[in-house]
């Protein structure tokens, strides 16, 4: 008897988990296009795809080193 519960409570947990990731697979984040880089078709080649990604991030690192940090106030 212990064990068909075991089973049970392992097969309601491998379901449930199923459903999470089902759920997060089927919903996709849009990055939002950043200015100056050109848009990419969703039936781009991967290649393509993936050096926008990169250029994208590029950009975004080095415009946020770009940025002055505030200096904290000396007491």
């Amino acid at each position: 008897m212990r064990g068909i519960f075991s089973i049970v409570g392992l097969l309601v947990t491998l379901a449930i988990i199923g459903l999470l990731v089902k759920k997060q697979l089927g919903t996709q984040v849009a990055v939002p296009a950043t200015p100056g880089v050109p848009a990419v078709s969703a039936d781009a080649p991967p290649q393509v795809r993936s050096q926008q990604a990169q250029q994208q991030v590029k950009q975004a690192v080095e415009g946020a080193l770009q940025q002055a940090r505030p200096m904290p106030d000396e007491k």
